[in-house]
């Protein structure tokens, strides 16, 4: 594959050279007083990112589903039972794993292609009268629908019962992306990692803790080893690892951290907005519809785009591949071969994003849909020039 061209795919996402340069360093003593210049100010940087006074950052060598683990492991107990909702591939992951720990999943099956249903939450969470549920499991930003749900009112569902359940949150695709509030929100555990938003290559997962979710340490009764938050913490004190970290990608955390507050994160969430929308109109234009199933749920981060019945999606994915050297997301569970992707977050311009929406119009004239070739381009170059920034205020 011809290495220049980005990447459509809702991560890894592409990295801004500099990024790159500064996960690829020389290697240090990681014990020496050299590796908290790098631990301290990248969970500094973190915690501000995810918009928190209280919350206490723990970066572990791994993906988010290493978070989703830090998560429940180090505040629930074998046979807790949990809340969550199955809307898309990631919120199922998410069920599985709990599943596969001993907890009591009380699961709330949702159409893929809707957000967090809160009505059903608030029920449950009502019908609980002795407050046996002990987290709630929300995904932001569903990758493999392009949906992201309301944290802020899945928070008011739990304080209009006075559930006194710890609210989770995967914002493994929309954190650094989208506007995420933990304190705000009263998130008790956020759950993302290196590969979206962040702009690095795969490989930490990063988890958000409030002080609540910390007091949980207290009682939780999972296994845990290497996600154990408290040997973390004893480490952290002598700026250190409780084994050998991945300095690299740290080091890369702390600069790209200090990108994105250098853009300001309303600019960020901005950018990423205006971005999406363009690729929406462009998806109008070629008289396809979304997988997410009004407006208030479209993702910022990714776009997924529904196909003809009867015309395998998949085909577009492994076209561009194959032929333009350009990477789009297939469809993932439920909607395997329904639909394709467009990621569009991190590293992205303008400029790059017309340059996917093109390629996906010659993709699929190519395989014989009537997709007027332009007319995605135009939808979207008309939108980009009415809604345009400064320039060099992107993270490219």
């Amino acid at each position: 594959m011809y290495l220049q061209n980005p990447v459509f795919i809702p991560g890894p996402t592409n990295m801004p050279e500099v990024l790159r340069k500064a996960s690829d360093m020389p290697t240090i003593d990681h014990r020496s007083p050299l590796f908290g210049e790098i631990l301290r100010p990248a969970l500094a940087g973190v915690k501000k990112i995810v918009k928190s006074d209280a919350a206490s950052i723990f970066v572990f060598p791994a993906t988010g589903t290493g978070g989703w683990e830090t998560a429940i492991t180090n505040t629930l107990s074998p046979g807790d039972r949990v809340l969550v909702a199955r809307y898309g591939m990631f919120s199922h992951r998410w069920i599985d794993m709990c599943q596969r720990h001993g907890l009591d999943v009380s699961v709330i099956e949702t159409s893929w292609g809707s957000g967090a249903p809160v009505d059903r939450y608030e029920e449950m969470l009502t019908a609980d009268k002795a407050h046996q549920i002990k987290a709630v499991l929300v995904t932001h930003n569903e990758t493999a629908t392009g949906v992201k749900s309301d944290i802020a009112a899945v928070r008011r569902a739990l304080d209009a019962t006075r559930h006194p359940a710890m609210l989770f949150v995967d914002g493994v695709s929309s954190i650094a992306s989208m506007e995420f509030r933990m304190d705000d929100w009263g998130v008790d555990v956020a759950v993302t990692g290196s590969q979206k938003g962040f702009m690095l290559p795969a490989g930490l997962a990063i988890t958000a803790f409030s002080p609540k979710a910390l007091a949980a340490l207290e009682t939780a009764k999972l296994p845990r080893t290497f996600f154990d938050i408290r040997d973390m913490s004893k480490s952290y004190e002598n700026n250190a690892y409780p084994y050998t970290p991945a300095v690299g990608l740290l080091n890369g955390l702390k600069v790209s951290t200090e990108m994105l507050l250098a853009e300001g994160l309303e600019n960020v969430f901005a950018r990423h907005k205006r971005i999406a929308t363009g690729v929406r109109a462009a998806v109008r234009a070629w008289g396809l519809e979304l997988c997410a199933r009004s407006e208030d749920l479209y993702s910022d981060t990714v776009s997924t785009i529904r196909t003809p019945d009867g015309f395998d999606a998949t085909s577009v994915v492994t076209h561009a591949a194959k032929k333009y050297d350009v990477a789009f997301g297939v469809g993932l569970g439920e909607v395997a071969g329904k639909v394709f992707r467009i990621g569009h977050l991190g590293s992205l311009t303008d400029v790059m994003a017309l340059s996917g929406i093109a390629t996906a119009e010659m993709v699929m004239a190519d395989l014989g849909l009537a997709i007027k070739l332009g007319s995605g381009v135009a939808a979207a170059q008309e939108y980009y020039r009415s809604n345009q920034v400064s320039a060099g205020r992107g993270a490219a």
